[in-house]
């Protein structure tokens, strides 16, 4: 690490922390060749995940708008906001976690499907019959029925 007052490289640590997200250590360094502190930040460095679309377009993956599909298919049901939260969190570290760096969203919505599945079951109903685009009473019916067959 570079010395920002006399630009030696050779500095030792004095004191590490954790941030209070856990994303990101703080640490205090001390300049071996100026005696001068000073502070640095370590973070995991993150490449972008890119959601390949059923039109072929790419767009960034964004957390936020999981979160509100799984939010409009929780409406008026008991599913507290930091189980959501939670779901979200494992979705994206799945998809982060993947060797790929694009995901379509086909993945994504089977992966919001899983979550919802264990949280609630109208929910999942909910974002089934729009994610997969229920034509008819017959296609709800045979998801309800598996969901039935499982419990």
């Amino acid at each position: 690490m570079k010395c920002p007052f006399c630009g030696d490289t050779e500095s030792k640590v004095v004191d590490s922390r954790h941030s209070e997200d856990g994303a990101s250590i703080r640490r205090r360094r001390e300049c071996l060749a100026c005696g001068k502190r000073f502070t640095t930040y370590e973070t995991v460095e993150s490449l972008p995940i890119m959601v390949v679309k059923k039109d072929n377009s790419r767009q960034a993956f964004d957390r936020t708008k999981v979160l509100n599909g799984m939010i409009r298919a929780c409406e008026k049901r008991p599913v507290p906001m930091p189980a959501l939260e939670a779901a979200v969190d494992e979705i994206e570290q799945s998809v982060q976690n993947s060797l790929d760096r694009e995901v379509s969203t086909e993945r994504i919505g089977e992966l919001v499907m899983e979550k919802l599945k264990g949280l609630d079951d109208v929910a999942y109903v909910r974002f089934a019959s729009v994610y997969r685009q229920f034509k008819d009473i017959n296609t709800f019916m045979q998801e309800l029925n598996k969901i039935l067959e499982e419990k």
